[in-house]
C-alpha cells in the first residue's frame, strides 16, 4: 500500500492568518493590560498628583525599569527568543533544557542586581533626577520608595522568561494578559492610600509632607503588584508542558553564544538610556523650576504619562504582531531565505500602520482633551491644568509614534539574523537626537514648556533612526517591498488628515461649551468617535488594502 501523502505546506494566505490569529490573541491581553493600566496611572494621579510627588514616585518606580533594561532585558527579548527557537529545533529535548539554563541564569544574576541596587539607592535616584536629591525631606522620600521598587528588577526578568519560554513554544497570551493582575494590585494600593489619606485634592501631598506609613503602603504595594504578576505565569508554563528544573551547567550550551550576542544588546540599550536619563533629569528640574513659577504637573510625571498613552498603541499593535512573527523570522533568517524575512517584515509593517498612523492622528488632535479625560479627576483647584498639560505633551509625541513604530519591526529583522550590532549604531543617533533636542528646550523654552518640547523631540528622533536602519536592512536583505510599504503609509496619512481636522474641530467646540472633567470625558468620546469614524469611511472609499483584509479577518473569525 503506497505511503500517503504529505500534507501541503501552509500556503502565505494560511500562514498570515495564523499569524493574525496569535498577534490578536496578544492584542486584546495588552489591550486589557494598558485599559487597566490606565486606571492605575489615573488613580495614582488621584492619590498623589502629577507634581512633585508624583515626580518623585514616578523616579523611583522608573529606576527598576531602567536598571532592568539596561542590564538584561533588551537582550532577554531581542536575543534570547531566536536562541529558543533554534534550540527547540536543533536540541534533542526540544530545548528544555536551554529554557532551564537560561531563567536559573536570569533568576540568579538579577538577584543579585536588586540586592546591590538596593544598597546604592540614593546614587541611583540621583543618577535619574538630582532636582529631587536637593532637599532632605524630598531626597529622604524618593529614596525610600526606590527601596520598595528595586527588588521589581528580579520579577521582571522571571516574567519576560518565562513569557519567552512560552512564546517560543506557540503560547502567546500569557505574557500580555499577566500585567493586568499587577495593575489590579496597584490600584487597589493606592484606592487603600486615597482610603487613609484622601485624593490630591484634599491632601496636596509632596515629598516633604507624605507620612512614612504612606511610603510604606504605596512601595509593598508596587512591590507586590511585580511579584503578583511573575509568579502567576507558573500555571501557564505548567500546561505548557515546561516544569522548572534549576541548572548551573551553564558552560558549553550556548549561553555563551547569546551573551556575546547580547554585548551589542547591552550598548544598545545603553545608549537609550542615556538618552532617557538626560531627559529625566531635565523634565524633573523644569517641572520643580515650573513649580516655583505656579506652573504644577508640567514635569516627569506628566511626561511618563503622557509617554504611556503615546505608546499604547505599538504595545497593543506593532508589538503583539511582531511577537508573533519574530520565532517565525528568525527561522526564516535560520534558513537564509531573505524573500521569506523580506515578507515577514512587510506584514508587520503594512499590519501595525493600519493602527499606528491613525493613532498618531488622534493623539495629534486630541491630545489636551485625552489628557484632561484620563489624568482630570481627583486633581482639581491648581493642578487641573496639569492633566491638560499631558494632553500637549501627548499632541507634542504624536506624529513620532509612526516612525517609532517602524524603526521597532526593521530592528526585529536585525536581530532575526544574530545581528545586535547594527541596532546599537542606530539607537546612538536616536539617543543623541533626544539627548541633544532635551537639551536644546531646557535652554530655549520657558520651564512651562519645556517638557512639552522635549516630548516633540523624543518622537521625532525615531524618524532620525529609521533613516539609519532601513538602507543597512535593504541591504543585508538584498531589498526591502518598500514601494507597496511606503504607498500604505501615504495612504493611510491621507485617510487621517481629514479625519483629524474634524476630531479638532469637534473638541474646540465642545470644549468651549464644558469644561469639567465630565465634559472632557464627553468631549472625547464624541470626539474621538466621529474621528475614527471620519477615517474609516475615508479609507474604506480608498480602497486600503490592508485595512479591507484586517476587516474581512476578522469578520470570519467572529463569524465561526
Amino acid at each position: 500500500m503506497p505511503p500517503a501523502p504529505a500534507a501541503p505546506a501552509p500556503g502565505p494566505a494560511t500562514r498570515m492568518a495564523g499569524l493574525l490569529g496569535s498577534s490578536a490573541v496578544m492584542a486584546t491581553g495588552t489591550l486589557v493590560s494598558r485599559g487597566t493600566g490606565f486606571l492605575r496611572t489615573m488613580v495614582i494621579a488621584a492619590a498623589i498628583g502629577v507634581g512633585t510627588m508624583g515626580d518623585s514616585y514616578n523616579a523611583a518606580n522608573t529606576l527598576p525599569t531602567l536598571l532592568y533594561i539596561l542590564i538584561g532585558g533588551g537582550a532577554l527579548n531581542a536575543v534570547f527568543v531566536p536562541q529558543l527557537v533554534r534550540s527547540m529545533k536543533n536540541d534533542e529535548d526540544g530545548g528544555t533544557a536551554y529554557a532551564n539554563r537560561l531563567l536559573t541564569l536570569v533568576m540568579t544574576g538579577l538577584a543579585g542586581v536588586a540586592f546591590v541596587a538596593v544598597l546604592a539607592a540614593p546614587l541611583l535616584v540621583q543618577l535619574i533626577s538630582h532636582s529631587l536629591m536637593r532637599d532632605p525631606q524630598s531626597a529622604a522620600t524618593t529614596v525610600a520608595l526606590a527601596r520598595y521598587c528595586l527588588p521589581t528588577i528580579f520579577f521582571m526578568g522571571v516574567h519576560v522568561v518565562m513569557g519567552q519560554i512560552l512564546n517560543a513554544r506557540g503560547r502567546f497570551g500569557a505574557m500580555m494578559w499577566t500585567p493586568v493582575l499587577n495593575n489590579l494590585v496597584v490600584i487597589f494600593t493606592f484606592g487603600a492610600y486615597i482610603w487613609v489619606f484622601g485624593t490630591f485634592q484634599h491632601s496636596e501631598v509632596t515629598p516633604e509632607t507624605v507620612s512614612p506609613e504612606g511610603v510604606r503602603l504605596l512601595g509593598i504595594g508596587t512591590l507586590l503588584g511585580l511579584a503578583v504578576q511573575a509568579l502567576s505565569m507558573i500555571p501557564y508554563l505548567r500546561a505548557a508542558g515546561f516544569s522548572f528544573r534549576p541548572r548551573f551547567d551553564w558552560r558549553g550550551h550556548g549561553l555563551g553564544k547569546a551573551a556575546r550576542l547580547a554585548k551589542w544588546t547591552f550598548l544598545f540599550v545603553l545608549a537609550n538610556q542615556a538618552g532617557y536619563l538626560v531627559v529625566t533629569q531635565l523634565a524633573t528640574a523644569s517641572g520643580i523650576a515650573a513649580a516655583d513659577e505656579g506652573h504644577l504637573g508640567v514635569g516627569l510625571a506628566a511626561y511618563s504619562n503622557a509617554l504611556l498613552i503615546w505608546q499604547l498603541p505599538m504595545a497593543v499593535i506593532t508589538v503583539s504582531v511582531m511577537s508573533a512573527v519574530l520565532p517565525r523570522l528568525s527561522r526564516a533568517a535560520a534558513d537564509q531565505d531573505a524573500g521569506a524575512v523580506r515578507d515577514d517584515l512587510s506584514y508587520g509593517l503594512r499590519t501595525s500602520a493600519v493602527a499606528i498612523v491613525p493613532s498618531a492622528f488622534l493623539f495629534l488632535s486630541l491630545g489636551p482633551v485625552i489628557g484632561s479625560a484620563i489624568y482630570g479627576l481627583g486633581n482639581g483647584g491648581a493642578v487641573a491644568h496639569g492633566t491638560t498639560a499631558v494632553g500637549f505633551m501627548l499632541s507634542a509625541f504624536a506624529l513620532g509614534l509612526i516612525p517609532y513604530s517602524v524603526q521597532y519591526v526593521l530592528l526585529r529583522g536585525f536581530y532575526a539574523y544574530e545581528d545586535t550590532r547594527t541596532p546599537f549604531s542606530n539607537t546612538v543617533w536616536v539617543a543623541a537626537c533626544q539627548a541633544g533636542s532635551a537639551v536644546l528646550c531646557w535652554l530655549v523654552l520657558p520651564a512651562q514648556w519645556a517638557v512639552t518640547g522635549m516630548a516633540l523631540g523624543y518622537g521625532a528622533s525615531y524618524a532620525v533612526g529609521v533613516a539609519v536602519a532601513l538602507p543597512r536592512l535593504k541591504a543585508r536583505i538584498g531589498g526591502l517591498d518598500t514601494a507597496r510599504i511606503a504607498k500604505t503609509y501615504v495612504r493611510l496619512c491621507i485617510a487621517s488628515l481629514p479625519a483629524a481636522v474634524l476630531g479638532l474641530a469637534v473638541e474646540l467646540l465642545m470644549l468651549d461649551l464644558l469644561d469639567n472633567w465630565a465634559g472632557s470625558v464627553l468631549t472625547l468620546l464624541v470626539a474621538a468617535t466621529l474621528q475614527v469614524t471620519a477615517f474609516l469611511m475615508v479609507a474604506r472609499r480608498m480602497r486600503i488594502e490592508e485595512l479591507n483584509s484586517l476587516a474581512g479577518m476578522v469578520r470570519s473569525r467572529l463569524g465561526r
